[in-house]
């Protein structure tokens, strides 16, 4: 089984590449506002070279609670590639209390795809949506 997961914390990301029990990572610190270049980090996995996007089993995101807005941007990428290539999309649910590592991330991804039926529908691409749990106040601008 291969599963790709990228985790990003809006100032870290990281990518890992599980092929049956062996992983590969790859994970960079940068700047918040900074976009990850996304060909990069597949490179340093090995994309291209051990494999390629349409070999994935699974694909998978940590839904974490640091940056809503860099959770987005991971789901929304694998979200296109996972519906591109109708394969599974995985959200992990990560919380500020056990921040995961990308390894952690895989393994917890493998775990939950093998458990439950593979056919969930929770496993569709359109269904994964990251979340964030905080409740927002917004300040309106004419008050």
């Amino acid at each position: 089984m291969k599963i790709l997961a990228i985790k990003s914390s809006g100032d870290r990301t990281a990518i890992g590449l599980m092929m049956n029990d062996e992983i590969n990572s790859f994970s960079m610190d940068h700047g918040r506002k900074d976009r990850p270049n996304w060909e990069m980090f597949l490179e340093n996995v090995g994309h291209k070279k051990i494999f390629n996007l349409n070999e994935i089993d699974v694909f998978a995101f940590e839904n974490n609670q640091n940056s809503y807005t860099a959770t987005r941007i991971t789901a929304s990428y694998l979200k296109g590639i996972s519906s591109a290539l109708k394969k599974p999309l995985i959200s992990i649910e990560g919380n500020l209390e056990r921040d995961l590592d990308i390894e952690d991330l895989l393994i917890t991804a493998r775990d939950k795809f093998l458990s439950d039926n593979i056919n969930d529908k929770r496993f569709d691409p359109k269904n994964a949506n990251p979340i964030y749990n905080d409740d927002i106040k917004f300040k309106k601008l004419d008050e």
